[in-house]
């Protein structure tokens, strides 16, 4: 492989559990149906995403431009509140391990637009990931589970598909990335079950970082 596409929130940082406490908490603030599963079941969406799914639970329509951007706002306010999220147990090794390898791209494809996630990145995994190199929130129109985050993300790394492999810890980010026509390796990170994720049919499912490193070597030795 020559490029690697990996989603941030969940495969990269920590950051889901501190994610999905924020949104019930402000979900129901504005008496909006969300529970902390609703979370990562659909994480990978961009904030609008989110906040247009909970609102036509009850209203059946999309929110109103003023009210998603408030609920988006306390939202980002609630997350920061909720401190620092760390790395994602044994991905830096991953990413280390990438690195070694020539000639190789590492990509960021998230539907976040959590500001201060991007500027961490440098102080978590210094010299990894370049500005460049990232397809975030702001970005796209059309968010996870639609295959655009990703296919622009391939488009831009000037490969082969068949060069490219997706690392994703979702139900909706691994449908994107199938749906772009991309290999997919997911790794569980967080509440949902192998079940769940193996519903959106990624071509291998990991317990954790370390076993997707397992795997990266044993194929790196066969080539």
């Amino acid at each position: 492989m020559q490029a690697f596409f990996f989603d941030m929130d969940g495969v990269l940082f920590d950051s889901m559990p501190s994610h999905a406490k924020a949104w019930v908490e402000v979900m129901h603030r504005h008496r909006l149906p969300c529970t902390e599963r609703d979370i990562f079941i659909n994480e990978g969406r961009t904030g609008r995403d989110v906040i247009d799914h909970c609102y036509r639970q009850t209203y059946h329509t999309d929110a109103p431009d003023g009210l998603w951007q408030q609920i988006y706002k306390e939202k980002s306010e609630a997350f920061e509140q909720k401190g620092a999220p760390k790395a994602v147990d044994g991905v830096a090794e991953v990413l280390n391990y990438i690195r070694q390898q020539p000639d190789t791209q590492i990509w960021i494809v998230t539907g976040s637009g959590q500001d201060s996630l991007f500027a961490r990145l440098e102080s978590y995994f210094p010299g990894v990931f370049a500005p460049e190199r990232m397809i975030t929130a702001h970005d796209v129109q059309l968010g996870k589970p639609r295959p655009e985050p990703y296919l622009k993300a391939w488009q831009r790394s000037g490969l082969d598909k068949s060069q490219c492999c997706v690392i994703e810890n979702a139900p909706l980010g691994i449908i994107s990335a199938k749906a772009a026509g991309l290999r997919c390796l997911a790794v569980n990170t967080g509440i949902l079950t192998n079940d769940d994720l193996a519903t959106a049919n990624p071509d291998e499912i990991f317990d954790d970082m370390h076993q997707l490193l397992d795997y990266l070597r044993s194929q790196t030795a066969t080539l």
